[in-house]
Parts: structure tokens; C-alpha cells; sequence
């Protein structure tokens, strides 16, 4: 039988949902953690699809790990914790084509398309649903730069290093527009505690029995 499970890289512990599965067919889960952190130990600080393969009669069991989702390997490349909550309106990173190429050429093998320019497409509609910007601009914009040949040399070289001088120009107005959006968010968090203070004020207190 196959049990699939999404594990932390290097890092899985042991869990009831898992036990259950494997208490029944005979299989010592702490053996089985320990090969899937040694198999994921390159995933650390990601979430990675596990397929465990268990044959219930010989008690032996195989451990089969896929590429991390699109996301995981775009928050791991970009250094984030976690996509914006809110992404029309606060960006969480400004991404190179460079770093999207590398995380399409990682996770292509995995998908359904043709080549490493339709790998990029789907990695840039990843971007858009984190709140990523690349190079500076919408994933919206970048994907129709990518379908007018725009990128075309960097994807066919399957560039992956971003050059320092774009680095640093990416990373000020990356830091110029995070200026902006905390100044907008403590504006609305401003907002938020005084029209809650209101709405207290304006609740009036249970008159007592007589």
C-alpha cells in the first residue's frame, strides 16, 4: 500500500495520523522517520511530498521523495517565511528571473509541460498568488514579457545567478516599497484599534436591577 504525506525536510516527527496508518501493518514508524528525514535532509525548512510504499507481508517499506511545491522552493530560494496575506496589497519579496529559472528548473521535472519557458510561466503564477514581485513588476507583467521572448536568453542558458549589481538595485526598491507598505499597514492598524475603541465606548453597561 502507498501512504503519502507532506514532511518537514529533515525534520519529521512522529504523529498519530501516521502511526494509525502504519501501527496496522507492522511498520516501526520511528524506522520510518528516520529514512524519510535522512531521504529530505537536502529539504530543510521546507514542506516536501513523501510516498511511503509498505508491503504489510514482509513488513518492508520504501521511501520515495518529490520536489517541494512551487511555493516552499520560492520562499526557500527568496529567504521568506511566508507568502504576503494580503497580496494586491503588500508584496513579501521582489524576485529575479534569474531565482524564478532556478526554482523552475528544480521543480520541472515534476510538471506537466513541454519546457523550462512554460516551467518559468507556472512558477511567476506561484509568485503572483505570495505576493512576489519579479524584477521589480507583477508576475502578471513578467509572464507576458515571458511569452514575448523577452527572457528567452537567460531561460535557454538556464541562468540561475543573479549578478550583483541587479541584486542591489532589486533589493533597494524592494526596500523602498517596504518602507511604503509598513507605513500603510500601521495606518490601518491605527484605524482598526480606534474604531474598536469606539465601538467599546459605545457599548453601555447593563443597568443594574433596582
Amino acid at each position: 500500500m502507498q501512504i503519502k504525506i507532506l514532511a518537514e525536510g529533515g525534520e519529521m516527527k512522529p504523529g498519530p495520523a501516521l502511526s494509525q496508518k502504519l501501527g496496522p501493518a507492522g511498520i516501526p514508524l520511528n524506522e520510518v522517520i528516520k529514512k524519510v528525514n535522512e531521504a529530505t535532509k537536502s529539504f530543510q525548512g521546507m514542506k516536501v511530498p513523501v510516498v511511503l510504499d509498505v508491503n504489510p507481508s514482509t513488513k518492508e517499506f520504501s521511501v520515495e521523495v518529490f520536489s517541494p511545491p512551487i511555493s516552499e522552493l520560492l520562499k526557500k530560494e527568496l529567504g521568506v517565511d511566508k507568502g504576503s496575506g494580503s497580496q494586491k496589497k503588500f508584496k513579501c519579496a521582489n524576485a529575479s528571473i534569474e531565482q524564478i529559472i532556478s526554482v523552475a528548473k528544480t521543480k520541472f521535472p515534476n510538471l506537466l509541460c513541454k519546457d523550462l519557458k512554460a516551467a518559468v510561466k507556472i512558477t511567476l503564477g506561484s509568485c503572483l498568488s505570495l505576493g512576489i514581485l519579479v524584477e521589480s513588476k507583477s508576475p502578471v507583467e513578467v509572464i507576458s514579457e515571458v511569452e514575448e521572448g523577452l527572457y528567452d536568453s537567460e531561460i535557454s542558458q538556464e541562468k540561475i545567478e543573479t549578478p550583483e549589481e541587479k541584486k542591489k538595485i532589486l533589493d533597494s526598491f524592494f526596500n523602498d516599497l517596504k518602507v511604503e507598505q509598513d507605513k500603510k499597514l500601521k495606518i490601518e492598524k491605527d484605524a482598526e484599534k480606534e474604531a474598536e475603541e469606539k465601538k467599546q465606548k459605545g457599548v453601555k453597561a447593563p443597568e443594574k436591577p433596582k
